[in-house]
């Protein structure tokens, strides 16, 4: 967990940005506006408005600027995304249609160690008796 705040959609630092963020306020490096839920401490997806304040009006698109007054900023909204979950998704797609991942950057890391410790330990001989 970081106390410099960083942006909720690249993960930028923002420490450069004056604080309170002003509605108009975007990110230096991917231009994503910043006073948006997302970036606020209320946030909270699992709720059914997304909010936790209860006195907040409905926000729409909690990727888009507004004027909520009890916006707070989040230090830690960047949440990074999950290459491992995304890697198994696509090797599911994949077998679901037929296709058979067989290039290095589609299998997995234990398929790699597996063939590595199988060609070190001569794995691939099939015992002949």
């Amino acid at each position: 967990m970081t106390s410099t705040p960083l942006c909720w959609k690249c993960g930028t630092s923002l420490e450069a940005q004056p604080l309170p963020l002003s509605r108009r306020a975007d990110c230096p490096a991917c231009h994503t506006e910043l006073h948006v839920c997302r970036m606020c401490e209320f946030y909270d997806p699992r709720t059914r408005r997304h909010c936790r304040e209860p006195v907040a009006e409905d926000v729409k698109d909690t990727t888009r600027a507004n004027f909520c007054g009890y916006f707070r900023i989040q230090p830690n909204a960047y949440q990074a995304p999950d290459s491992m979950a995304r890697h198994t998704t696509h090797v599911q797609l994949d077998a679901l249609f037929g296709q058979h991942p067989t290039t290095p950057e589609t299998r997995s890391d234990a398929e790699v160690a597996r063939e590595q410790l199988e060609k070190l330990f001569g794995g691939d001989d099939k015992q002949k008796k």
